[in-house]
């Protein structure tokens, strides 16, 4: 399929404002595409970036079929475009997809489809140290129906915005609590794919905790409210005596985080040991206290890696290496980020190039 460019303008060198705010501040261009039932994907074009009209019976509104991705595009010191994993992201997206009973999307298709929309925003791709172009591909239900059931129209869209530096105050340990009475999503539900409900689930808890200065949850699972899921935007791993490296299990209640995967191939190649196992969060808060836990960190496409400082279980704070960053996370964090800005050596072959 051909997409429809029009005569558009490119966007000029410096249209990135020198002050932007992430989820705030766009692109002067985005992607979209039409699907109806029976005449599949049609319409693909990038035009200049607009408002969406839907008709109030628009079934997003109604059954919440609508699902989406994050992913960046990073500055090189050359001037260049990379894109990192790119593929990974789509194929998720078609798991969300199937999983919200949607309908997939073509992955070299999305993948053309991105890049021509960065060869016309490519200046919107941020200069500054540590700056990236986030990128958010989204699907949406567009048919118009009340009734319970699945769309038979979607409108599949991506928008571009400039972000900074997650890290504004240096490499710092966030504040952790852990949900012990809610649960945000169980294992054959829908935990696993990147829909909006599981995130409108986290919120009540969230904006609870962040009064109380916590920065992230953590949430168990949903049967017996025990075992290690994820945080809020990340997943989370845990290093034990500074040399092993282990992240909950995907359980089918758990996101599939790109970043997460990347660990689990990358720190091997560091000399580090990596598992994943059903993990007792008594038995966690047991290994804190004891020691044994040498270090945590949350980790996402957002700050690539976060250090955890502490967790909080009804009360009390467990705190993490004094609550300072460790080394292990610091140095997954700079081989991740030299790899994504073209620095260090792409060994697995993830860098994806944008042509400008």
């Amino acid at each position: 399929m051909m997409i429809d460019m029009k005569p558009l303008e490119l966007s000029k060198r410096g249209a990135c404002p020198e002050v932007y705010s992430f989820g705030n501040d766009f692109s002067d261009h985005m992607f979209s595409q039409n699907y109806t039932q029976g005449a599949g994907w049609a319409n693909a074009e990038i035009t200049p970036y607009h408002a969406l009209t839907l008709d109030p019976s628009a079934a997003v509104f109604h059954y919440g079929q609508e699902i989406f991705e994050g992913l960046k595009a990073y500055r090189t010191a050359d001037g260049s475009i990379n894109l990192f994993r790119p593929m990974e992201n789509f194929k998720r997206f078609n798991r969300s997809a199937k999983r919200m009973v949607m309908p997939e999307v073509d992955l070299e298709f999305h993948l053309q489809a991105l890049k021509a929309l960065l060869s016309i925003d490519h200046p919107w791709v941020p200069e500054q140290a540590g700056a990236s172009l986030y990128i958010r591909p989204t699907m949406i239900a567009t048919g118009k129906k009340l009734g319970l059931g699945a769309s038979d129209a979607y409108t599949h869209f991506i928008i571009t915005g400039p972000a900074g530096s997650y890290f504004k105050g240096g490499f710092q340990p966030v504040s952790v609590y852990i949900a012990d009475q809610y649960r945000r999503a169980v294992v054959g539900g829908v935990g696993e794919a990147k829909t909006g409900g599981n995130y409108a689930a986290s919120l009540y808890v969230s904006e609870e905790v962040a009064k109380q200065g916590y920065s992230q949850v953590l949430w168990l699972d949903a049967v017996n409210g025990k075992y290690v899921e994820e945080v809020g935007a990340m997943n989370i791993c845990f290093v034990y005596e500074n040399k092993r490296i282990v992240t909950p299990a995907l359980s089918g209640s758990i996101l599939p985080g790109i970043t997460r995967d990347s660990i689990l191939k990358l720190a091997p190649a560091l000399g580090f040991e990596v598992s994943e196992e059903r993990l007792d969060i008594q038995e966690i808060l047991a290994d804190i206290k004891s020691g044994k836990i040498t270090e945590a960190f949350g980790c996402g496409t957002a700050a690539v890696i976060s250090p955890v400082g502490k967790l909080c279980w009804k009360g009390t704070d467990y705190v993490i290496n004094n609550n300072e960053s460790g080394k292990i996370s610091k140095q997954l964090y700079d081989e991740l980020t030299g790899i994504q800005y073209g620095t260090r050596e792409d060994r697995f072959g993830w860098i994806e190039k944008v042509e400008i």
